[in-house]
């Protein structure tokens, strides 16, 4: 009998391959911090925030966390009962931290598609919160494109 790898295997497994520029930080020793969707509930079952809490020091089943444990960040993109939080209370979330990376611009923000897994959103809707992020915040290149000043 095969062994078969569940969808929540591939995508972690997913996650932890496409993600080059760690391995980059970790091979110059740069001090760097794993920014991650989470939910009020302090679950970190699945995706990035799985790897957080196994990986990167996320504290597991503390209700209502967010912000820097460890080397994680987490941003909230889900509720306590694990429903996607509305656009605008994930961009409340994002603005507190990109006030905390301004504020500590010795550290590497590695941020992930944050609210685009689990939560349902698409890069568009999220990317965007992200624009006045500084030079040590690392966007997925999926935000890219959506993350850039527009001219008038």
């Amino acid at each position: 009998m095969k062994n078969k790898l569940n969808v929540q295997e591939l995508i972690e497994r997913n996650l932890r391959e496409e993600m080059p520029i760690i391995k980059l930080l970790k091979k110059q020793k740069v001090k760097y911090i794993f920014v991650f969707g989470s939910n009020l509930a302090g679950r970190h079952g699945k995706g990035a925030a799985l790897i957080a809490y196994q990986e990167y020091g996320a504290k597991y089943g503390k209700k209502g966390r967010k912000g820097k444990h460890g080397q994680s960040y987490a941003i909230p993109t889900k509720d306590s009962n694990l429903q996607p939080l509305p656009l605008s209370r994930i961009a409340y979330y994002v603005g507190q931290f990109i006030h905390y990376a301004a504020n500590h611009k010795k550290l590497v923000f590695y941020v992930t598609r944050i609210g685009c897994g689990l939560a349902g959103y698409k890069p568009k809707q999220i990317a965007p919160m992200f624009k006045l992020a500084g030079s040590n915040v690392l966007l997925p290149s999926e935000f890219a494109r959506f993350t850039k000043w527009e001219k008038k």
